[in-house]
Order: structure tokens, then sequence, then C-alpha cells
């Protein structure tokens, strides 16, 4: 493991090796992730799709530097106009593929419509476009647990600080400010190809959001799982880089020519 320091803050990171000119896919964990609840998938990607794959914990997760003060509803936005690039920049990955999962695929779309930077495309796994009813009855849900099951512990074993990531992800989301929050205006500049997968039980969001993102974007393929909750790459692994594996072959990976 490494350490990087971006806008001041010391964030840990992993770079796995893959072919000599081909894209880094840079995965985005979702609200409560980390380098460690990725498990071996991030191996599993770079295995399957022949590239470099990077994967960190953002500010306020994992071993990275826990919160300073709460976050506010533009948390994602600074994520993807301001840190994810300052990231890319200290690592010298240009052009990269971003694969993000909930809180992680909309700061890459964010990145995606906002930056103007260069990109080989988006892999979106179940992505929030806008705040739906059922996203905050988890969310909420996901409080209660917090404060009477096992569910801390269970964090701890993945962040330094756990009540840092469970109250910066769970506070903000659940803020009345933030029930306003849409980046739809962000998908709709989105001009690289998209895969957008979700899960037909996520209890985190619908259809809804990789819909829009269809109807917005000009290059989408989506991936609707069956028997699927908010993690794909845990609930259908092998569909999941299945599909992965046939997108980056799409966008111009190394093993295109197989």
């Amino acid at each position: 493991m490494d350490f990087v320091t971006v806008q001041g803050h010391r964030l840990e990171y992993e770079l796995l090796e893959g072919s000599a000119g081909a894209p880094t896919i840079v995965m985005l964990h979702e609200g409560l992730g980390s380098i460690s609840m990725w498990r071996d998938f991030p191996r599993r990607v770079a295995d399957a799709t022949g590239c470099p794959v990077l994967v960190y914990s953002r500010y306020g997760y994992g071993r990275s530097d826990p919160l300073e003060k709460p976050r506010q509803v533009c948390f994602m936005h600074d994520e993807g106009l301001n840190a994810l690039p300052e990231l890319l920049d200290r690592l010298g990955i240009r052009a990269p593929i971003l694969f993000g999962h909930s809180d992680g695929a909309s700061i890459a779309i964010i990145y995606a419509g906002g930056t103007g930077r260069p990109l080989a495309g988006l892999v979106l796994m179940a992505p929030h476009v806008l705040v739906e009813d059922i996203s905050i009855r988890s969310i909420a849900a996901a409080k209660v647990a917090y404060e009477t099951t096992d569910l801390r512990a269970k964090l701890a074993r993945h962040h330094a600080d756990p009540d840092s990531a469970f109250r910066g992800w769970n506070d903000i989301w659940l803020h009345p400010d933030f029930r306003d929050w849409n980046i739809e205006d962000y998908a709709a500049r989105i001009r690289v190809p998209v895969l957008a997968i979700q899960g037909e039980d996520d209890e985190y969001g619908t259809m809804d959001q990789i819909e829009r993102i269809a109807r917005l974007a000009p290059d989408v393929e989506l991936l609707k799982l069956a028997d699927c909750r908010h993690s794909p790459h845990r609930d259908q692994p092998e569909a999941v880089l299945e599909a992965v594996a046939r997108f980056v072959r799409r966008v111009g990976g190394p093993r295109a020519a197989n």
C-alpha cells in the first residue's frame, strides 16, 4: 500500500500492473467503501481486462485521513472536479477508464461531464444522478443499524475511523438540503462510451437512474442484473467482469485484437 497527498490530505492507494499502453482503470468506491472493501475485485478486473488498475480510499475512508469537518452538499462535486483530477495528475494517469460504484459512480459522472479532461470511458455501477425516496429510506435504515447493531464493528475492519466514514456519508445524504441534489446536467455532457450497471433489487436506487443516463448521454450500454442488490460486483461478479472486459475491448483496451 502506498500513500499520496491530495488537497492536503493523505490518501491510501494501490496500483495494480497491466499491459503497457493500456488505459488505467480507476476504481471509485461507494459511500461507505475503501480499498479493502473491494476485496479481490480490483485484481479480478485487472486480470479480466489486462489494464492497470488504480484503487484508492477517498478522504475520510479506509486508512486515508479522517474527515476534519462534516461534508457539504457539494462533496461529490469537490471530489470529481478537484480531488480526482489532482490525484490523477500526481500519479501520472492520463485518459483513464473510470469505474465507479454508487457515490463513486456519481463522482465519475461529474468528472466526465465537468472537467473536460481526457477520458477513455466510464463504467457506472449503481450510480446516482438524483435522490430517490428509496435511497433516503435505506440510508435512514442504515443509521438505525449503525446505532443498534454490529455495523460499526464491521466497518471498523475497513476504516481507521469508522465514525468519520459513516457520519460523513450518512449525515449529508439525510440532510434536507440534499434532496435537491441532481447531476443530470453533468450526465448530459458526457462524450465517452458508458457501461451502466444496475441490480433489479438495489435497495438504494431504481432502474430510473441508469435509464436517465442512457437518455442523456450519446453512447450508453445498459446492464440490468436480476437477483442483484446494490453491489453488483459482489452479487453478480462474473456478469460484471464479462461486461467490463467486453467494454474495455470496445474502447481500446489491450485485448482488443483477441
